[in-house]
């Protein structure tokens, strides 16, 4: 029987943007494994402002990552399945579009902070751009659940990016800054935006991570590498994200309907220095954490933590509800939840191995616990992170 012809699929997506190589990664991982297409990429997305330039050639797909939609709208009037991939708001009927789930992102931003255990909290963003104020909304929702609120610094997003503009940015943030009792936790809404804050608290004289620390959000790993404390920031799942838009696709050229719209749930924080502390006024409880974090899977018990801190464990268990709002044996137990998807990611160790190393005397009960607090099987939580590699 003859191989079924190619499909021929064109990528309007700018690679200049270090979000698109990801998508791009997922899309062709879906298409060596699922299908039988040609790709052309459009990587300056010259065909958004003259799609006629691309229609020269038929196309029996188009998957599309831009703000504006006549090239989506045009491939609507010519019958041409096309997906959307563009993180807004706005939408075209019969498009399927997937974009990042912002409020998710905020929810991630709040509990790394809220970790740390900071005495107030903030959140830097755009207000003229949809995607931020899903994050504020995210992050100030979470913060709400935990008893916190939030102050929040919001200005209109400059497509120009000017130096003058960037300025003026972080003057304004500086004064807003300047106002928040520290220590500190300001997440901001993108990395672009995370770095004017760095600049605003340093301009300010406060010091970064102990007494302000700024968490970013897509983790562009130069902007991340080059700021001065480097920059923790959320991850989006770009390959799940190229991945479910070629799913979309291919349901559209079999003749199926998929979801109008899907969202991408986003990866833990990849701390680096501008959060890697514990704004805690408590000793006791800095020393306490100091020890989990080195021996919680040595078989640390909360019993022999609270004698080698010198307090009692009620006393103990208090303070750490106090500040952390958790309990001792949790943050134990976050710290082998933790040490497990090190291992899961950059080892083959077997479960069996990898449960006696953190400490679970048994690898079922260490895939209960880690299914109950991740949403995933270690399995899972695995393959997902190796095909992001690809």
């Amino acid at each position: 029987m003859p191989e079924t012809a190619p499909k021929h699929i064109a990528l309007v997506l700018q690679t200049r943007l270090p979000e698109n190589a990801g998508i791009i990664k997922g899309i062709a991982h879906f298409e060596r494994t699922n299908a039988n297409w040609r790709f052309f990429l459009d990587d300056q997305a010259m065909s958004v402002a003259n799609p006629s330039w691309l229609f020269r050639r038929k196309w029996d797909g188009v998957i599309c990552r831009h703000r504006f939609s006549l090239l989506l709208e045009e491939c609507r009037a010519r019958g041409i399945p096309c997906v959307d991939l563009e993180d807004s708001e706005y939408a075209i009927r019969g498009v399927p579009k997937i974009r990042p789930d912002n409020r998710a992102v905020g929810h991630v931003g709040a509990e790394h902070l809220l970790e740390r255990g900071f005495g107030s909290y903030g959140f830097c963003g755009f207000s003229s751009e949809q995607w931020s104020v899903e994050r504020k909304n995210g992050f100030v929702e979470a913060l709400a659940a935990m008893g916190r609120s939030c102050s929040v610094f919001e200005t209109a997003y400059s497509f120009e990016l000017t130096p003058d503009w960037d300025v003026q940015e972080r003057d304004a943030i500086r004064k807003w800054v300047e106002g928040l009792p520290r220590p500190a936790g300001i997440m901001a809404c993108m990395d672009l935006r995370a770095l004017q804050v760095i600049d605003a608290v340093l301009e300010a004289g406060f010091s970064i991570p102990d007494e302000v620390s700024v968490l970013g959000a897509n983790n562009e790993s130069i902007r991340a590498e080059l700021s001065h404390p480097p920059l923790s920031s959320i991850p989006m799942n770009t390959f799940e994200w190229g991945q479910m838009g070629a799913k979309a696709m291919d349901t559209l050229l079999k003749g199926g309907q998929p979801k109008e719209l899907e969202f991408v749930e986003p990866m833990p924080v990849v701390v680096r220095r501008s959060t890697d502390t514990l704004a805690v006024d408590d000793p006791a409880v800095v020393q306490a954490l100091m020890i989990i974090h080195q021996e919680a899977c040595s078989g640390l018990r909360v019993d022999d933590l609270a004698r080698r801190v010198s307090i009692s464990r009620s006393l103990l268990e208090r303070r750490f509800r106090k500040y952390l709002r958790r309990s001792p044996q949790e943050e134990i137990r976050n710290a082998r939840i933790a040490k497990t998807k090190y291992y899961l990611i950059e080892t083959e160790k077997k479960l069996e191995e990898i449960a006696a190393i953190t400490g679970f005397e048994h690898p079922e009960y260490l895939s209960v616990m880690f299914k109950r607090l991740t949403g995933e099987t270690p399995r899972d939580y695995r393959q997902r992170h190796r095909n992001q590699e690809h």
